[in-house]
């Protein structure tokens, strides 16, 4: 597995080895013992998620004030435009981005570690998004910062149409006035 650093020091670009031929290909989608070397990163998984969206579905930027969340994220069909967001306040990069292409032909992950907020947007038709979280879903502890808040600056690619959100992602909460602590 090949790792890259990004301009956030705990997010990491994961690319896997990939075996193939004429056949199809195979490759480790996840091997704890080889996540842990190449990353130092040693916390558990308990819980797998898996979404499928159509072109132009933006998700996010989520993100959980307890028991936040670290994932391990890929696209199996389609393609996405990645993001995690530093909100944690202690770190050297906080309000800093960053963001790539996820697609099930480049077979890239990204580790998004526990205090960061996500989102991502379909540039494909649709796609299947797959993701481990070192932590369960709690409704009454996620929230969310608007994915076009200036403050931010995301460069989002350019969609033939309007990003499609849930009611949830509408109501996100500026940069500035999003609740990072209980």
């Amino acid at each position: 597995m090949q790792v890259t650093k990004t301009a956030i020091a705990d997010v990491l670009l994961l690319e896997p080895k990939v075996f193939g031929d004429e056949r199809g290909f195979f490759y480790e989608s996840f091997n704890e013992r080889v996540f842990r070397e190449a990353t130092g990163v040693a916390l558990p998984f308990v819980q797998d998620n898996h979404s499928k969206s159509g072109y132009g579905v933006l998700r996010g930027l989520h993100y959980q004030l307890q028991r936040p969340q670290g994932k391990l994220v890929r696209v199996v069909h389609g393609a996405v435009f990645d993001v995690a967001v530093d909100i944690r306040p202690e770190s050297a990069t906080y309000g800093q981005w960053v963001g790539d292409i996820l697609s099930a032909d480049n077979k890239r992950q990204l580790w998004v570690p526990p205090g960061l907020a996500h989102g991502f947007v379909v540039i494909s038709e649709t796609a299947e998004f797959l993701y481990k979280t070192t932590d369960y879903y709690a409704p009454e502890h996620e929230r969310c910062i608007a994915w076009n808040d200036p403050a931010l600056n995301i460069q989002w690619p350019a969609l033939t149409i309007t990003p499609k959100l849930s009611t949830k992602d509408m109501a996100g909460s500026s940069f500035a006035d999003a609740q990072l602590r209980l």
